[in-house]
């Protein structure tokens, strides 16, 4: 891995965060996206874009970050030991984007990379990120749909890295305290760096330029569908189990919050508006009840 290589890395991602604003925007008549860009006193910086009050996005969020750090926080050395006392340099694309229409899925799609130096010691470097989707009144074509897409962003690299990543991320997408996924996954995938670093990036662009072709024709087939006051409440109820997942196991915004990272952005993932009832129960045979016994449970959804 050289400079140059990083820079290919950063050039990539800048245009990855382009390219998915402008193709979330043609689902807009009129709202865009808004820059704000930002320094971090310890190092780097950023540049957050949120679309906000849309017509087809009630609120989103597409975010590129190039930090640097004296000292990895506790949610990256926790399982990593050997990255204690290093320093790092970080930098992705994160995105969350939470739909108007309740019959449109929330998506959430992430690809980063990671270097971490020690004097007298070899760098480690990896990749990570994927994309998962956290539907309401879920379309059994469009979770397949979703899939295989996720699946095609695998193939040149595997056949097996599909289910590999597939099942990483059902596993990591799950509320433990709910005894529930929060969607109906995707792809997630850590610490990548093998065989060699051409593989591994080639990987985590093909993810990274696999999510628009995952979820615009679903938001496209989905913006006019007629939903009333029920379909929105039960929207905002469970956005409440999308805040609780962001708040109490993702990595990636635990990371920004010990590292000291913008708050604005980091949070940017949050919806605009969430409800929670207490001990609410889905009423049975219902499309609510239908989410919760059907599509929050993991399943090989090419081939059932």
């Amino acid at each position: 891995m050289t400079e140059n290589d990083i820079a290919l890395v950063k050039d990539y991602l800048l245009n990855l965060q382009d390219s998915i604003c402008a193709a979330l925007e043609t689902q807009e008549p009129k709202a865009r996206f808004v820059e704000d860009a930002w320094r971090r006193e310890e190092g780097g910086g950023g540049r957050t874009r949120v679309l906000a009050d849309g017509e087809v996005i009630e609120q989103g969020g597409v975010n590129f970050s190039h930090v640097f750090g004296f000292s990895l926080p506790p949610s990256a050395t926790a399982k990593r030991p050997d990255l204690a006392n290093r320093q790092y340099e970080a930098m992705g694309v994160s995105l969350v984007i939470h739909p108007r229409n309740p019959y449109v899925p929330t998506s959430h799609a992430n690809v980063r990379f990671f270097i971490a130096k020690k004097d007298g010691e070899p760098t480690i470097w990896w990749f990570g990120g994927g994309f998962d989707l956290t539907p309401f009144y879920p379309f059994r074509e469009d979770v397949e749909h979703w899939h295989r897409t996720a699946r095609d962003a695998c193939q040149p690299f595997g056949a097996e890295q599909y289910a590999r990543y597939k099942k990483w991320c059902d596993e990591y997408f799950f509320l433990k305290h709910r005894g529930e996924t929060r969607g109906v996954g995707g792809l997630f995938f850590d610490d990548l760096n093998e065989p060699d670093f051409a593989t591994a990036f080639g990987f985590m662009q093909s993810v990274g330029n696999h999510y628009i072709p995952a979820y615009l024709p679903i938001v496209q087939k989905r913006k006019n569908t007629a939903h009333g006051e029920r379909e929105r409440n039960f929207q905002l109820y469970r956005r409440g189990r999308y805040v609780e997942f962001n708040l109490v196991y993702d990595r990636g915004t635990l990371f920004g919050l010990q590292s000291g990272g913008r708050t604005e952005s980091i949070l940017m993932s949050m919806p605009p508006v969430a409800h929670w009832r207490y001990n609410w129960p889905a009423e049975p045979g219902s499309p609510e009840a239908e989410l919760y016994d059907t599509y929050l449970k993991p399943q090989d959804w090419l081939n059932p």
